[in-house]
């Protein structure tokens, strides 16, 4: 083999083989590294001290299933805090084995990562005062509200384009600032998922003056974040999941993140067309 070409071919293996190491640092350090979002709720978010919500659980369940897998029964779990802003970029460094997060699956996002097999389905809603517009062109001429560095944010955008609505778009660093702001009347309405916006909705303290749509502008598949390019580590996560999924332990997952919440149209088909094992 001729040594330009040689050459060429091994700069071209140096990522899949730096990506490749996932499930030997596991067992070398037998710990696993969790991200996790800590103000998604129901989703994933920070509660007495620890993960709580729908993700953390599924990946409580999923790492006994990784630890079988690298031969590590006392396998560690770490569980560390990330931004909506730096989370895939955590995963791409290498700082976190897996993004357990409220994370939707796209095509921009999977040039920096992986995805596992859905394990979510979420649309973007819209909440405003009672009394408001009753739909989306009413909002013509005010502000809207809407998180910083979501695909919330790039639906809104697109939703008021496509419908030629001339609405002002308030970016929020924090869904809480972005409630605060329509209950204090700052701007008209708020647009988040529609998990996350209905459990703000149930804890705002003037709850009976606010309502949502019932239109949902996308409809989002979420799943769970790891390096790009690690065939191995991926084929783990799914083979994992599908077991969740198999057992029963993803529906338990979310009646116990959103109790007394019957699951959408998108959630039961997922259920319906997820991997599972024989």
């Amino acid at each position: 083999m001729r040594p330009l070409l040689a050459a060429l071919i091994a700069a071209l293996l140096i990522p899949a083989a730096a990506h490749a190491q996932t499930l030997e640092r596991i067992k070398q350090n037998g710990q696993l590294v969790i991200g996790f979002r800590t103000d998604a709720a129901p989703l994933s978010y920070l509660g007495e001290n620890e993960p709580k919500g729908y993700t953390p659980t599924v990946c409580y369940a999923l790492a006994s299933k990784i630890a079988a897998e690298v031969e590590v029964p006392d396998l560690e779990i770490i569980f560390r805090s990330v931004t909506a802003e730096d989370r895939f970029e955590q995963v791409a460094n290498g700082n976190i084995d897996l993004l357990c997060g409220a994370a939707t699956i796209t095509l921009e996002r999977r040039e920096l990562v992986d995805f596992s097999v859905p394990i979510y389905v979420d649309g973007t809603v819209v909440v405003l005062k009672k009394g408001g517009p009753d739909s989306l062109e009413g909002l013509a001429g005010m502000k809207v509200g809407v998180r910083a560095a979501t695909t919330t944010l790039e639906a809104l955008q697109n939703s008021l384009a496509a419908a030629d609505i001339a609405a002002e778009v308030v970016i929020f660093d924090d869904h809480p600032t972005g409630m605060a702001a329509l209950e204090q009347d700052e701007i008209a309405a708020y647009f988040a998922d529609q998990s996350i916006l209905m459990n703000m909705v149930m804890q705002s303290e003037v709850a009976n003056e606010l309502k949502v749509f019932d239109q949902l502008l996308t409809v989002e598949k979420q799943g769970l974040a790891m390096a790009r390019g690690d065939t191995e580590f991926r084929l783990v996560v799914d083979r994992g999941l599908s077991e969740l999924f198999t057992e029963g332990t993803m529906e338990q997952a979310f009646a116990r993140a959103l109790p007394n919440v019957k699951p959408g149209l998108g959630l039961q088909a997922m259920y319906l067309l997820s991997p599972t094992l024989p």
